[in-house]
């Protein structure tokens, strides 16, 4: 099945109501695939924060909480030890939940539910108010002022969700990869391995689907941990950001395949390994007349130096799985409805987490619209270390989706 070979070929960025569409065929290289937004500029503004999280008690009395975040340089803000996310939080809500994530992460529920609560009233409040009966100017300045406080409420959901998967992260007791910068060898992945971890989040059929996912990225490396290639960061980048929404599509899909698993209602096709086995050999022959697999056009393909990801190699170990096959028997209308992110807050955190994880990419376009590599930074890093990468970015795609459907039952802002 074309679509859960994992790859992107819709820019999130370009469409942020429609996501990528995860599929095994990709266009060429070039401004489909997953880019950063150009325009975007993150900076972190220290300030004296004082807020107050209430947590009930027995009967209506309520305990109040006071967190105070100091102010610090920038310099030293960058640079803390305890840095347990590559993205800062900037607004006011998201400093104070990573306050809350650093000393007290188990009130971070709590902390969160406080804050939609807020966000909930504010939004009411808004909504009762009638437009001014006055001068057009009086109501333009009146909507701009509407605009700005919807915007912020937008942002501060953002980093509600992001506190939420970092907390996730937390309570699993696995590192966030930090920002990536080469050791004195010029290597990057220095971060300690937490694959087994990762890999036990999921259900059986989910990394079924996720060895799958990993197997099409690395190929006959995919038991080779110490090996070091040299990789374009940037494609590293959109490879991270694809992971993440094919870790966001998974969980949405599997989620209702162990409801229909429990409720003994699967449809028959999910059951018959025969036909998916049958269907995995179909997505490994060649297509026709001097045809190739289409895991062949997977965009990743070209990123080994000296290819060394053979094209044997490269389709090489994508086995049949219940859930894939689940997965297919779905209509083109339900597989496009899970293969979309919901809300631009989702897309939001993607885009901007990945560039606080790698950096913001320089990217020029050539008058035939390709990508000038010339402006682009190779970057060292063992195929362990890709795989870490790669497991961490679904991960975070599957907690986004827990989190995001979370945070959608206390304050609706899902908009499909």
């Amino acid at each position: 099945m074309d679509t859960v070979a994992a790859t992107v070929f819709r820019s999130a960025a370009a469409t942020p109501h429609k996501p990528p569409i995860l599929t095994g065929r990709m266009p060429p290289y070039g401004s489909s695939f997953a880019r950063f937004p150009s325009n975007f500029r993150f900076t972190v503004k220290q300030q004296q924060l004082h807020s107050s999280v209430f947590l009930p008690r027995q009967g209506h009395r309520r305990r109040s909480l006071v967190v105070r975040a100091a102010a610090s340089s920038p310099e030293s803000f960058e640079s803390s030890s305890n840095k347990i996310a590559p993205l800062q939080l900037e607004s006011p809500i998201g400093q104070f939940l990573s306050q809350i994530l650093k000393d007290h992460p188990h009130l971070v529920p709590a902390a969160v539910d406080q804050q939609l609560e807020q966000l909930q009233t504010d939004r009411d409040a808004d909504q009762q108010k009638q437009d001014p009966s006055a001068s057009s100017t009086d109501l333009v300045l009146y909507r701009r002022i509407a605009e700005v406080k919807a915007n912020e409420r937008r942002k501060a959901v953002e980093e509600i969700l992001y506190a939420l998967v970092v907390q996730k992260f937390m309570d699993a007791n696995i590192s966030l990869i930090p920002f990536i910068s080469p050791d004195p060898s010029g290597r990057i992945d220095s971060w300690p391995t937490e694959d087994r971890k990762l890999e036990q989040i999921h259900s059986h059929e989910a990394y079924e689907m996720i060895q799958n996912h990993l197997n099409l990225i690395l190929g006959n490396r995919i038991g080779d941990s110490t090996s070091v290639a040299q990789i374009s960061k940037l494609r590293v980048g959109q490879l991270y950001a694809a992971s993440v929404m094919y870790g966001y599509f998974l969980k949405r899909v599997d989620q209702r395949f162990q409801l229909e698993k429990t409720m003994k209602v699967l449809p028959s096709a999910a059951e018959d390994e025969s036909s998916a086995r049958q269907n995995a050999m179909d997505d490994t022959r060649p297509s026709g007349a001097g045809g190739v697999s289409h895991v062949m056009s997977h965009p990743e393909v070209s990123t080994w130096p000296g290819g060394d990801v053979s094209p044997g190699g490269f389709g090489y170990g994508i086995k049949p799985t219940r859930l894939r096959n689940y997965v297919m028997s779905f209509d083109s209308e339900t597989l496009q409805r899970y293969a979309t992110i919901r809300s631009k807050e989702a897309v939001g955190i993607i885009e901007k987490h990945t560039e606080a994880l790698f950096g913001r990419p320089e990217i020029v376009i050539t008058p035939e619209g390709t990508v000038d590599p010339s402006k682009d930074e190779n970057i060292k890093i063992s195929f362990g270390g890709l795989k870490r990468l790669v497991l961490e970015a679904v991960t975070f795609g599957s907690f986004l989706w827990d989190v995001e459907s979370y945070v959608e039952s206390r304050y609706h802002f899902v908009l499909n």
